[in-house]
């Protein structure tokens, strides 16, 4: 038997999680019965097995990753080198990330993560600004945030957020989000009008949504926090 942290609600079946850190939930009815959940988790002690090692193995992989001079990080869907750069300004130049020389793996990660903030809030700017006016909406604001598990989000005033690690993302990926998330200017809600809204602008919003993914699964072992 495996460990596992029982959850209640109003739910008509029983659900088996195993999450980022390999622990194990499950969510089950109110009024089912203990005993019989035990057996429900028994009966796929083999899938979460399998699936805690591959958590494991993401945890492992995501502690060990560090940033050095010479290592590529993305912009934009492509793989740009980290220089040193005399002097002590950090950036981007079209070519390359530069830093100052010197820098241990742990402050190279914090100045990267900061340059990535600062292009992802010119370049998502822009492009909500663009696809917006194509659209006919326009957002109260645009913001950069660091959320771990949502790309981007909009409030019910219109101010929209982005994760800085989108900008990582190819092009076509980054305009999906972007016009996703300026459809909820209009719909807050995953309706069909809503994916009418996205589908206009990307009749192949979905293939942009798995290359979403992708890049999602690469971040899950690399550690950018």
């Amino acid at each position: 038997m495996v460990d596992y942290t029982l959850i209640r609600t109003n739910r008509k079946t029983v659900a088996i999680h195993v999450n980022q850190d390999a622990t194990v939930e499950v969510r089950a009815p109110l009024r089912a019965a203990k005993a019989e959940i035990d057996r429900m988790v028994a009966s796929k002690l083999d899938w979460i097995r399998k699936h805690q090692s591959i958590r494991a193995a993401r945890t492992e992989q995501k502690a060990a990753f560090s940033l050095r001079y010479g290592d590529t990080a993305l912009f934009q869907g492509k793989p740009y080198p980290i220089e040193a750069r005399p002097g002590n300004r950090a950036g981007f130049d079209g070519q390359r990330f530069y830093l100052p020389p010197g820098l241990p793996p742990e402050e190279i990660k914090r100045l990267m993560i900061r340059t990535y903030r600062l292009i992802a809030k010119n370049v998502l700017t822009d492009k909500a600004m663009a696809f917006g006016r194509r659209m006919g909406v326009a957002p109260a604001a645009v913001k950069i945030n660091g959320a771990k598990t949502r790309w981007g989000s909009c409030s019910a005033k219109g101010s929209i957020n982005f994760c800085w690690r989108l900008i990582m993302a190819d092009e076509d990926t980054i305009g999906y989000v972007v016009v996703h998330e300026l459809a909820h200017i209009r719909e807050q809600n995953h309706s069909e009008r809503f994916w009418a809204l996205v589908a206009a602008v990307f009749p192949d919003y979905k293939a942009r949504r798995e290359r979403l993914k992708e890049l999602q699964r690469r971040l899950n072992v690399e550690d950018w926090e």
